[in-house]
């Protein structure tokens, strides 16, 4: 097992990181004794770092149990607090400490903020006394690394890693996704920082692997060493000196014992120049698959009207890649506040047509978003808005009348 350090934190950690958000299952139910010999095996053979969280439904318990059994002191532990579900230091205070409970230890190793899409959501949190709580946790012991995930665009996720003394960030990075979201550009930044950086979706969510078109596996095979396209897509990732770590989401023997394998020699910087060149021909290649070429730039942004335009675009994209997934709910998370942040539906556009003007692919962005909106917001798409609106609006005004003092 090769090892990276985690930016400024100094942290030898494996470069492949135990996902256990999708343990084995056996009909419904998570099969524990077999997650348990597959994450033994991980431990054995040299991982440690398992990334769980608080809304992977009894997977902080199911963890837990397994390393109580004389494993705890080999790994380092992550988890994550879900923003949605804070409305004041009690409600930290107390998850955390339930989270401590599940897990069966004193403290976590790396403690996520879930999911920080925009620096409004990190405000909100900071309003509500995240900071001191992070910092009391921190000096008792409870938690040793700050650090929080994120699924937003690049000029959002620069502006949280300025805003705290971050010690991790974890990001979507992929060969597919590399102008998307955080992106290449996110990645560099963070490192810049001394950030350490974990990457999540990988092969995203097994796109890279199992739905690829014909022509993407014909263009792998032309490398002069065969290699699956699961292999190739990690390798894509680990080439990067930035990436600390890469998390995989592993519930087969196989998965893991090939992931290991991989992990065991892959270096930074290691891909030769025509396996780089075979990649800029995959990318090409799964890109023309998609309904709008958005290369995810941002150079469109801000909208005056606060559209999402790279976001929007990115799911809109998945609903076509991820043929079957409900893609709906992720454009109604991501769009409609529900972090706490604002609004940025593809309809709130008011069709000024100031981003086709910066636009360096010339695409008709305002056509594109309204044909977003007509397959992404639905009947329900509005309303279910307005209800994540009205929640956010009465939570800061009970905020406000905790915090206000009373007079006499």
């Amino acid at each position: 097992m090769l090892y990276r350090e985690m930016g400024k934190t100094g942290d030898k950690i494996s470069i492949l990181g135990y996902g256990c958000m999708r343990f084995p299952r056996n009909g419904r139910r998570v099969d524990e004794a077999r997650a348990e010999r597959q994450i033994l095996t991980a431990i054995e053979q040299g991982v440690n770092y398992f990334d769980t969280a608080y809304l992977y439904f009894g997977n902080e318990a199911i963890l837990g149990n397994i390393l109580s059994k004389g494993s705890r002191d080999k790994v380092l532990i992550a988890t994550k607090m879900p923003p949605v579900q804070i409305n004041s230091v009690s409600d930290m205070e107390k998850m955390l400490n339930l989270q401590l409970e599940r897990l069966k230890t004193d403290h976590i190793d790396y403690y996520l903020m879930h999911n920080i899409i925009t620096l409004q959501a990190w405000e909100r949190l900071k309003q509500l006394g995240i900071e001191d709580f992070l910092q009391r946790a921190k000096d008792a012991g409870k938690i040793r690394r700050i650090a929080f995930s994120s699924h937003g665009a690049k000029d959002q996720f620069k502006k949280i890693i300025d805003d705290y003394p971050w010690d991790m960030a974890q990001i979507q990075y992929n060969y597919f996704d590399e102008n998307n979201q955080a992106g290449k550009e996110g990645l560099q930044y963070a490192a810049s920082k001394g950030i350490g950086i974990a990457v999540m979706e990988p092969l995203r969510g097994g796109y890279l692997v199992s739905k690829l078109p014909q022509e993407v596996h014909d263009i792998f095979n032309t490398a002069q060493i065969k290699r699956s396209a699961a292999e190739w897509g990690l390798r894509w990732v680990w080439n990067h000196p930035e990436v600390t770590m890469l998390l995989s989401g592993m519930n087969e023997e196989a998965q893991v014992a090939e992931n290991i394998r991989i992990a065991s020699e892959m270096t930074p910087n290691s891909l030769t120049v025509p396996e780089l060149k075979m990649f800029d021909d995959v990318k090409t290649a799964v890109k023309n698959s998609v309904k709008v070429p958005c290369t995810g730039c941002g150079y469109c942004m801000p909208c005056p009207a606060g559209v999402d335009i790279p976001g929007c675009f990115s799911v809109y994209n998945d609903k076509f890649i991820h043929k079957g997934l409900n893609k709906e709910t992720s454009y109604l998370i991501r769009n409609s506040g529900f972090d706490g942040g604002g609004k940025s539906y593809a309809s709130l556009c008011k069709n000024c047509g100031v981003c086709e003007k910066k636009c360096p692919q010339g695409l008709p962005i305002r056509r594109h978003l309204k044909e977003v909106s007509k397959e992404m917001e639905k009947f329900y798409f509005k309303p279910a808005v307005g209800l994540v609106q009205g929640y956010f609006k009465l939570r800061a005004k009970n905020d406000k009348r905790k915090n206000t003092p009373p007079t006499e």
